[in-house]
């Protein structure tokens, strides 16, 4: 492998310790930039769904305001307040349709629709040699879980296999270029599709006159314009002259250029001029020629790649199989990386593009339908201040009711204190129980693990697997331990108190013995949920399975000279309390001695050979060449004995005791968090029969509140009419802020 090829590896490994998308396989744990559009479009979705209901509160206010006081609001109002709410409505019902769309555009042949196939990872669209493509392909998410076409003639949906004969240009089946066939994928499928993005390919630009038709119909809502190049020969006339009649009636388009089967370079010479060649001449074209990003710029919208390197390698990686040898050519490994990298860059660009396109127009009619309404809702206020300076002050109070409803606060007041207390002493008591019984798991945790059956092997891929079964068992079978000790014994006492709370509280209404049968409180069984993700908490465990001889120099000495608690084979440690410092300051003393001892050990050895005949013929003559001879081959017995039982059983007992291990102090650190969300569950659990019967407390103050009311009917509706329509006023006043905030954050952005 070349010094240049070696340094472009060195370079993508380095980008990929910062994105986890390396070599193109389109799975990142790092935040993928169309979320940007999803981010934008919940949130403009949002403030309209606020909107909406703000309108609808408007609305009910104006009815109602209309009925009592006609005098403060007119009819007119009225229908403004309708005829804004249409406007929204139909304002969310586009909004919830909107998706970021892109267009591939290319002569015949150039890969186009190889490129789309590579970004969805998997053999979608038809491609071969010659004029494949014969119409318009648009490939959009869905919700199902089967792949089936549309075509404008029908609405009946058809399978999958069919696009060869309706889209392919060798079928015996023509449609007309300009037609277009929907491919409804599975969301699940693809991250781009997920994410809002439809990709339409197109058919050759050279094989149709149509192109005006093309633009109006398919390009005049696109985000992103792809053009796929062929790196074997120079931008064509015919390419140019379609993006020039796009760039016509669209303002500054987006497009990148990708020079696509740039494999070819693997067997060309002074492939770095050509390189440079192609980008010159796509600068050129992209930031004179079409004026649409700045010259200085139009580098970072030209990518070198091979979409069928892409495709095929992720093909066979989502199959979990190798790619055959000679399918990819020396340097593939950077031609992927190129891919990914246009990825990335191209999901940015068509984010920030979409969010200004589909949103900007919808944000300032928000603002216009909130500043009108801000109008309405002050002359409404304005109007409701002057009514209320002219009426005398006519509020009569009920002394009687008045005491009554006093004496029922009191005494709900204390019953709610002793409702509590019960509630409280429950709560602890199944806090206790559960952390009880998650210890004891905890101590016999070894023997669950143990219990685990399934064929260990050391190679990695088979470890990993190994450990994902590993963690789901551990994480039911606790699940379903913790179940059997503590779900059944504590599930009685919880009922047992949800009664009485009920029963306590019904004392309060009045015909007691009628409403207290009448309480609707469930009568349903309490179960307590567990979730104990052992997954998450033993993600950063790895095990050390390698051969370590129990009678070797090293072990021998940490065994007499440094009897620590554990051996630190465990990667991604606890945190350790502060009580435990001094623990670790004598651990770190001690690896100090062990060290120094090792030294000395390693100093000896390193003597001079004479010194070392000397040392030995020394302890042979003290003890004798037979007694060392024995002696050193009962030692080496040994090691070989050692060495060969450290099968895969025995690294599978070392494995499980490590893990035994690593997962116990994990989950310790979890019994205080388990226990507490069990006794929340069961205060959540009483507290909601508690708020049900003080629902029927509350109904019997209303009735008694509402005999007031009565008497202050008048002016009590003013004061409402006073105070909704200023509150009303100052919303209108945050909306038209958070429509201010979304343009801020998401509509200022340079695309």
């Amino acid at each position: 492998m070349s010094g240049r090829l070696l340094g472009r590896l060195d370079m993508l490994n380095l980008s990929d310790k910062h994105d986890s998308r390396n070599l193109g396989n389109g799975h990142s744990s790092a935040p993928s930039p169309l979320k940007l559009f999803g981010q934008a479009k919940k949130r403009i979705n949002d403030i309209f769904r606020e909107i909406g209901e703000y309108i609808y509160e408007c609305d009910t206010f104006v009815q109602e305001t209309l009925k009592v006081a006609q005098d403060l609001v007119t009819d007119d109002y009225a229908e403004r307040v309708k005829g804004f709410k249409q406007k929204v409505d139909g304002i969310v019902e586009v909004l919830s349709r909107d998706h970021m769309k892109v267009v591939f555009f290319g002569r015949t042949s150039n890969g186009k629709s190889t490129v789309i196939n590579a970004m969805l990872r998997d053999k979608i669209l038809p491609s071969g040699i010659g004029h494949t493509t014969n119409c318009f392909l648009q490939v959009e998410g869905s919700d199902s879980n089967e792949a089936v076409l549309l075509t404008a003639d029908s609405d009946t949906p058809k399978s999958i296999n069919d696009i060869k004969q309706l889209a392919h240009a060798l079928s015996n089946l023509k449609l007309d270029s300009n037609a277009c066939i929907r491919i409804l994928w599975p969301k699940d499928k693809c991250r781009l599709l997920k994410e809002d993005v439809i990709l339409v390919d197109s058919p050759g630009i050279d094989v149709s006159p149509d192109l005006d038709n093309w633009i109006d119909a398919h390009c005049l809502d696109a985000d992103v314009f792809v053009l796929v190049a062929n790196a074997e020969s120079t931008l064509m006339q015919t390419e140019k002259n379609f993006f020039h009649k796009v760039s016509s009636k669209l303002s500054k388009p987006n497009i990148f250029i990708l020079q696509n089967r740039w494999d070819v370079s693997a067997i060309e010479e002074d492939i770095e001029a050509v390189r440079k060649q192609h980008m010159e001449r796509n600068v050129q074209f992209l930031g004179k020629e079409l004026n649409v990003v700045r010259p200085e710029d139009a580098e970072t919208r030209v990518f070198f790649v091979s979409a069928r390197e892409a495709l095929m390698s992720r093909l066979h990686e989502d199959k979990g199989t190798p790619t055959p040898v000679g399918a990819l050519q020396e340097g593939f490994q950077v031609r992927l990386f190129e891919f990914a990298n246009f990825e990335r860059t191209f999901e940015e660009c068509i984010s920030k593009s979409a969010v200004k396109t589909k949103f900007e127009l919808h944000t300032e009619r928000g603002k216009h339908i909130s500043s009108n309404l801000r109008t309405v809702m002050e002359d409404v206020h304005q109007r409701s201040l002057q009514r209320r300076s002219t009426l005398d002050d006519q509020t009569k109070i009920v002394e009687e009711k008045n005491n009554e409803l006093e004496f029922m606060v009191k005494q709900l007041k204390i019953v709610t204190g002793d409702i509590k207390e019960k509630i409280k002493d429950m709560v602890d008591n199944v806090e206790r129980k559960v952390g009880s019984a998650l210890n004891e798991e905890i101590h016999r945790l070894s023997i669950v693990v143990d219990e685990f059956d399934r064929p260990f092997h050391p190679d990695n891929l088979m470890l990993n697997i190994y450990k994902k079964e590993l963690y789901s068992y551990v994480e039911e079978m606790l699940g379903r331990n913790m179940h059997g000790r503590c779900s059944r014994v504590l599930s009685k006492p919880v009922v047992e108190t949800r009664q009485k709370i009920a029963e306590q509280m019904a004392t309060l209404l009045k015909d007691k013995e009628k409403i207290q049968n009448k309480l609707p409180f469930p009568n349903r069984d309490f179960e307590l949920m567990y979730r104990l993700d052992c997954r998450n908490l033993c993600a950063d465990f790895h095990e050390d399975i390698e051969f370590r001889f129990s009678f070797g120099p090293t072990a021998l000495m940490q065994r007499f000279f440094l009897p620590l608690k554990k051996q630190n084979y465990l990667v991604g440690g606890i945190t350790t309390p502060q009580s435990q410092q001094p623990e670790r300051t004598d651990v770190s003393q001690s690896s100090e001695v062990l060290v120094a001892m090792l030294s000395t050990f390693a100093s000896v050895t390193s003597r001079t050979t004479v010194g070392a005949m000397v040392l030995v013929g020394m302890i042979a003559k003290a003890a004798g060449w037979r007694v060392i001879a024995v002696s050193g081959a009962l030692y080496g017995l040994l090691y070989c004995y050692e060495r060969l039982t450290w099968t895969n059983k025995a690294k599978e007992r070392a494995f499980k005791r490590q893990y035994v291990e690593y997962a116990s102090s994990k989950l310790r650190l979890i019994v205080d968090l388990t226990s507490s969300n069990c006794s929340h569950q069961v205060k959540q659990e009483l507290t909601s029969t508690f708020s049900i019967v003080c629902h029927q407390v509350d109904l019997s103050k209303n009735q008694l509140q509402d005999e007031i009311n009565k008497i202050q009917k008048d002016i009590d509706q003013l004061k409402d009419v006073t105070s909704k329509s200023k509150t009303l006023r100052n919303k209108a006043d945050w909306l038209d802020s958070e429509l201010k905030s979304f343009t801020n954050q998401y509509l200022q952005h340079e695309v």
